[in-house]
């Protein structure tokens, strides 16, 4: 009878299996369906996996059940069987392996790195079902694996330590960064992990071995050597002739298996891309290996850098000016203008320079540039929002959208705004894909909106995406868009103070046409902190109100703005929308010292006469200078 999984790790060294899902795809299973569901429809294969991994020396099986939750099987059509693959999971990992072999149960995360994309609630609701079934499966123990916030993590632990006594191993998903994606150190995380129960604490994923290694000594020196364990992957992974690989060979992973074993790890196992090879090559260095007495402890003695202090940059300022105030601090003290004016479909920027300096000219406070809205393919908002704050001296305020940046280009836009000084920002869902001009290209959406806000907060705190230090901290002001033309506006509004909880720092809505609606809005918004924009959009003319009444998501027209408009063209158009937009106006400032004005078909001229009336309405004077002139 082979001893507690505990008591093995106190004596020695176990060797994990390697990637099932990379495997799986290497043998001809394609991308996009779900390989936990194979436990019911090939279970042949399943075993014959578990089975190469056992023969090539792996001590430690997972159970082919790391997606196997309701929210990821739901994807398939599959939430009501989560009982049956999880139970097929562990059954047929027992069939392939001997007696000597500890058979886990994987469960993966269903956050995956997207902070707060799943609720605390559902999270304890799913993972507490596939918990129970691979404990009623009776598992050696549990693998919590591609774990990236502390968060998920303690919460899916705490969770775990109320059901059983079961071992539990505990692994983050990193790459030599030296922190979680949440933002606390690698060792406090360690630290709460096992103060909380976790029995082994480790990393898998997201690198190979060199990233690992860097891992393990961020994470020297903690009390009483706990073990670790770590499943790297086969390197970096390629894309080549439709096909994704992997660089590592399994010679490498054998060299770097003892080096894992003095630093501590007392399981060494592979993950995306390794292969039963990579197995072998780990089990056959580690036969007969045993470490040091001390060895786990001598990482200890490694010196870690000391973090860097971070550098607090303010933005908007060079040569040593005072910084400007900011958005959020004009609005507390006066009537504010935000101007949208969308940046041109095609290379000619003439006009729209033109519109920011007669903006600039009238004392705007900030121009906003939307990013490619509608799916509209337009002109970098980045690049014109660096244009007028370097050529007309404006405020840019720039919109980022979900749709068109994994994260990985959202942190690299992000950067990159914050390079060129560029501090305000708006964080949009973004309007899908397929309904706009390009209707092949794919809508990405990695992020929520509210993901994307608490993303943009956190380069605040000089931590990257992936939890990496920053070495400055970023200073960006981020805003929240509201649409508060919904039948129910008390459920907007929730939404909305959601949007705050995760960082907004102000509010700017769609486009209100009613001015009972202006109003409704002040009164259920009244307790808010944060402060709102309220959006008026002149029309142009009796078409486009019609369009944007009837096509325009989030755009609601009255049937008294729709009728006043109704055959109107040209200028006559135009002058009536001039006129409706003052009329809101007239309420807006009563209520709300944000007024965000957005400039239709680069008509400029009518926001320019609209900012002149907000000034003349609010009583300020000096409106003919722009607050960076001064």
């Amino acid at each position: 009878m082979k001893p507690d999984l505990r008591e093995a790790l106190r004596n020695g060294v176990l060797v994990g299996d390697g990637a099932m899902g990379t495997y799986l795809y290497q043998m001809g299973f394609p991308v996009g369906i779900s390989y936990e569901e194979l436990n019911l429809l090939k279970p042949d294969v399943i075993r014959d996996v578990h089975r190469r991994y056992y023969e090539a020396g792996a001590r430690l099986i997972e159970t082919n059940t790391f997606s196997a939750n309701r929210e990821r099987l739901s994807k398939f059509g599959l939430e009501n069987e989560v009982e049956a693959i999880n139970r097929a999971g562990v059954e047929l990992a027992r069939q392939a392996v001997g007696d000597d072999a500890y058979v886990v149960g994987a469960v993966g995360s269903l956050r995956a790195g997207k902070r707060k994309n799943v609720r605390t609630a559902k999270i304890k609701e799913d993972l507490r079902q596939q918990i129970e079934v691979l404990l009623d499966a009776k598992v050696d123990g549990l693998l919590l694996e591609t774990f990236y916030d502390l968060e998920e993590m303690l919460l899916v632990l705490k969770l775990v330590r109320k059901l059983s006594p079961l071992p539990v191993i505990c692994q983050f998903a990193t790459e030599g960064a030296g922190a979680t994606m949440d933002g606390v150190p690698l060792k406090e995380a360690f630290a709460r992990l096992l103060a909380a129960g976790a029995d082994v604490v480790g990393f898998n994923c997201r690198s190979g071995p060199n990233g690992l290694m860097r891992s393990l000594e961020k994470v020297a020196g903690l009390p009483d050597a706990p073990p670790l364990s770590v499943f790297p992957n086969a390197g970096l992974a390629d894309y080549e002739d439709g096909r994704y690989t992997f660089a590592a060979t399994p010679q490498y992973f054998g060299e770097t298996a003892r080096r894992f074993v003095d630093q501590g790890a007392r399981i060494v196992g592979g993950c995306c891309g390794t292969t039963p090879e990579h197995i072998a090559a780990i089990a056959s260095s580690l036969a007969g290996y045993i470490p040091e007495p001390h060895a786990a402890n001598r990482t200890a003695a490694v010196a870690v850098a000391e973090p860097q202090p971070l550098v607090q940059v303010s933005g908007g300022q060079a040569g040593g000016q005072q910084p400007k105030p900011n958005i959020v601090d004009l609005v507390k003290e006066r009537v504010t203008v935000i101007v949208e004016l969308d940046p041109p479909r095609d290379l000619d920027i003439a006009k729209f320079m033109a519109g920011a300096a007669a903006l600039k000219e009238v004392g705007v406070d900030a121009l906003t540039m939307a990013d490619n809205s509608l799916a509209v393919t337009r002109m970098s908002n980045m690049a014109l929002g660096s244009l007028v704050q370097e050529q007309v001296g404006i405020r840019p305020l720039i919109h980022i959208a979900c749709r068109d940046r994994n994260m990985i280009g959202t942190q690299s836009h992000m950067m990159g705004l914050h390079a060129l000084d560029i501090d305000h920002v708006l964080a949009v869902t973004g309007d899908p894909a397929k309904f706009g001009d390009l209707p092949g290209s794919s809508s990405v959406y990695d992020l929520t909106s509210f993901e994307i806000i608490r993303m943009i907060k956190q380069l605040n705190e000089g931590v990257a995406f992936s939890g990496k230090p920053l070495k400055k901290r970023a200073n960006f002001i981020v805003g929240a868009a509201f649409n508060p033309n919904v039948k129910h506006l008390d459920k907007a509004v929730q939404r909305l103070e959601r949007k705050i909880e995760a960082g907004a720092d102000y509010i700017m809505t769609q486009p209100v046409y009613d001015p009972k609606l202006i109003e409704a809005v002040r009164e259920s918004t009244k307790h808010l902190e944060v402060p709102i924009f309220i959006g008026i959009a002149p029309l142009a003319s009796g078409g486009n109100a019609e369009f944007l009444h009837n096509e325009v998501p989030g755009v609601l027209l009255s049937d008294e703005v729709r009728r006043r408009m109704s055959g109107l063209k040209g200028e006559e158009g135009r002058a009536m929308g001039v006129q409706i937009a003052r009329e809101l106006l007239d309420v807006a400032i009563e209520h709300f010292n944000g007024i965000y004005l957005m400039t239709p078909f680069m008509a400029y001229e009518m926001t320019v006469d609209l900012t002149r009336y907000v000034w003349e309405k609010s009583g300020r004077r000096d409106y003919h200078l722009s607050p960076l002139a001064k």
